[in-house]
């Protein structure tokens, strides 16, 4: 098979130096919607280098995005075909603010492989540490269509009980027709998301969002909505993607907050609130 468990367990972390600038910072901030209105002083806080803030969600694009999805498939033990590739959810622990530029070491490894029957899901674990010690855990969930059925672990279910009662706030987001094309640039250049023909071969009408962007804007919307803008706050985000996003769309995100803690719904308002983000959770102080 494609995929090779065994080597791709057992194969040694892949060690390099990543560094990004206040520039990386302000356009991944524009690249998840941020800035406008542009005047707005809550937003200068993304924009504007004299005020800047990160946030958190900017470690997984930190050093042009290296590693990510596309970076995952190229470990030893895994073979596939990028267009039955899907980022199936993402996690995030946050052990001390991101400064708004830095250097840093990012170590990454394949640290599970689950066979879900259609499918095999990648757990691709990234350690970053700088000079003072470790800034941020990641955990992409990189699902690949038709590839699993050999008998391995399922692995633990991401679903979470659905949160009870009606969301505490609902905001919502429109997603720009260029938002793809912008966000790229921060180092996803997966063809999926700009590429009309490579989309259809992958069983889409046209070029979907990439599900990080959609994870960074839903952030942004907790942060601004329910945390003062305090980007510090945030400990640990994680979520499964459960539908996709296409640019031009508008994002319903739901939130039910608790002590320490917001649980988020999003879903697409142009197509009968279709689910996109699921079992989320911004862990907060």
């Amino acid at each position: 098979m494609p995929i090779d468990a065994a080597q791709a367990l057992a194969a040694e972390p892949r060690t390099g130096d990543i560094s990004w600038t206040a520039k990386d910072v302000q356009l991944y901030h524009l690249g998840i919607g941020a800035g406008r209105p542009a005047t707005d002083p809550d937003e200068l806080r993304y924009t504007l280098e004299s005020r800047l803030h990160v946030l958190p969600s900017f470690a997984t694009v930190a050093g042009s995005g290296a590693p990510g999805v596309i970076s995952g498939l190229s470990m030893p033990g895994v073979d596939v075909d990028l267009a039955r590739v899907l980022h199936g959810g993402q996690s995030l622990t946050v052990h001390r603010p991101i400064p708004a530029q830095g250097t840093a070491t990012a170590t990454s490894r394949v640290a599970a492989v689950h066979d879900k029957g259609k499918a095999a899901v990648l757990v691709l674990r990234t350690d970053v540490e700088d000079a003072d010690g470790p800034l941020w855990t990641n955990d992409a969930q990189i699902y690949v269509r038709g590839e699993g059925g050999w008998g391995g672990d399922r692995g633990p279910s991401a679903r979470l009980d659905a949160p009870t009662g009606e969301p505490e706030r609902v905001v919502e987001r429109a997603v720009r027709e260029d938002q793809a094309l912008l966000y790229r640039l921060s180092g996803d250049y997966n063809p999926l998301h700009a590429d009309p023909e490579f989309a259809k071969v992958a069983g889409f009408d046209r070029p979907i969002l990439h599900g990080l962007c959609t994870y960074g804007m839903t952030l942004k919307a907790v942060v601004d909505t329910l945390l003062g803008g305090d980007v510090t706050r945030v400990r640990a985000y994680s979520t499964r993607f459960a539908g996709v996003v296409y640019p031009g769309e508008t994002l319903r995100i739901r939130l039910w907050p608790a002590a320490g803690s917001v649980r988020v719904a999003v879903s697409a308002v142009e197509r009968d609130d279709a689910p996109v983000l699921a079992d989320t959770v911004v862990h907060h102080s």
